[in-house]
């Protein structure tokens, strides 16, 4: 019988595991969780794969539990990070959390007959446990040699930044977690980023320590790019998962833009497409012989279809139509309102754009920088109003150009676009 391990396995998802006991475990049902600390009101692409994750192991008949950092996130986790955090106060943390809340909500199937997520909050214990018990009851089962040797902790020792005992203590909050997670929920894995090795550990060694009880570890590949970059950040920042902060169509788009290389990769760790068919898309690529953007296209809708829904993927696709160069496909304002968000747009006055010269308008629009400049822009063939063709250089925009009313999109040659908003 095939273990959510053996699937892992076959798509590259597993870096290390605690002990090979974990295979014999997961073949029945367990606990398992990941930690999110809530250092923004969205989680982004890279955490996808945690997210991924806990679907995988729910598919199997395992319980996922997310742990929302609001304790964890007043400190701030170091890992693979060059300098300190800032610290959030409590009312933007509680704010962070409910906004990463609904993301598992869309995520995971919380009607699961057996499995349904646990969502817990590590403020509530550990925000009520004095220093001075903790530290007694807690702090005395680590030892500093080993605390310092984690590649966390020693690479910001040796930078100028240095680091703070703040942040020193995360890896024993984050060890105490697994430890109060199995005592009182019988939660028995951890899994998190590679980068997350040393802390899960730690919970697993003060939990032998504590009450003498095994528990297990899992660490999964970093999402990085064939260049070495993290993938999920583009030059504006992170890819937000939400579609407030990144509109499904630049989500949609950043997927679409992956290079050859890394697509297959990321069809293993962020879809459930069958292997089998990841595996001839990657044959296709290694022999040249493949149709440009096949395998991005089948990864940027399931990747979307899973954050956005049905709804999201269709927008993404209805956008991606509309300003395609020299596309015929329909406008409307929900698309447009869309498109604003991910081209550039200036606002112009009613007066300013009805009835004017298209010339005159593309000009105070600042398209183009110059009237001479718009009027080659027409005699070259390259100038579109709503994706069609100006060859007039007297033609004047009307109330029937204008697109609810409120947009009209104009273009330069097949790739350069703006979107004017028309003020009534």
């Amino acid at each position: 019988m095939e273990t959510v391990i053996d699937a892992l396995e076959k798509r590259g998802f597993i870096d290390a595991i605690s002990s090979d006991e974990l295979r014999e475990r997961v073949k029945q049902p367990l606990k398992l969780y990941i930690g999110f600390d809530p250092t923004a009101n969205s989680l982004h692409l890279g955490n996808l794969v945690g997210i991924i994750a806990l679907a995988w192991f729910q598919k199997y008949g395992h319980t996922p539990v997310i742990l929302l950092g609001g304790g964890t996130g007043k400190i701030g986790d170091p890992s693979g990070k060059d300098t300190e955090r800032p610290l959030l106060d409590e009312n933007v943390l509680k704010a962070n959390v409910e906004g990463i809340r609904k993301q598992f909500e869309r995520c995971l199937d919380f009607s699961h007959p057996t499995a349904p997520p646990m969502m817990v909050n590590n403020d509530d214990w550990l925000s009520s446990y004095s220093l001075i018990e903790f530290l007694r009851d807690v702090g005395k089962h680590f030892r500093l040699g080993p605390m310092l040797g984690k590649d966390s902790v020693r690479s910001r020792l040796n930078s100028e930044e240095g680091m703070s005992f703040t942040e020193f203590s995360y890896q024993v909050l984050q060890g105490y977690d697994f430890y109060h997670l199995y005592k009182e929920n019988s939660i028995c894995l951890q899994m998190g980023g590679s980068d997350q090795w040393g802390n899960i550990t730690a919970g697993i060694e003060l939990t032998r320590k504590l009450i003498g009880e095994s528990v297990f570890g899992m660490t999964y590949p970093l999402l990085t790019r064939s260049d070495g970059k993290k993938f999920g950040k583009s030059e504006e920042g992170a890819i937000w998962l939400d579609p407030e902060k990144t509109s499904p169509y630049q989500f949609y788009q950043h997927l679409i833009r992956v290079a050859d290389a890394d697509v297959t990769k990321l069809m293993r760790m962020l879809t459930f497409i069958d292997v089998r068919e990841i595996e001839a898309f990657e044959a296709e690529i290694a022999s040249g012989e493949f149709i440009p953007f096949a395998a991005q296209k089948r990864l940027a809708e399931e990747v979307t279809r899973f954050v956005h829904g049905e709804e999201g993927v269709q927008i993404a696709l209805r956008v991606t139509a509309a300003i395609a160069p020299g596309s015929n496909a329909s406008l409307d304002p929900e698309i447009l309102e869309e498109i604003a968000r991910d081209m550039p747009h200036v606002a112009l006055d009613v007066s300013e754009v009805l009835d004017q010269k298209y010339t005159d308008v593309i000009t105070k629009a600042g398209f183009v920088t110059s009237k001479s400049e718009a009027a080659r822009l027409i005699q070259n063939g390259g100038a579109y109003l709503n994706n069609e063709k100006v060859e007039d250089p007297a033609f004047t925009i009307t109330k029937k150009h204008l697109i609810g009313n409120k947009y009209v999109m104009l273009g330069s040659g097949k790739k350069k676009k703006m979107l004017i908003k028309i003020a009534p």
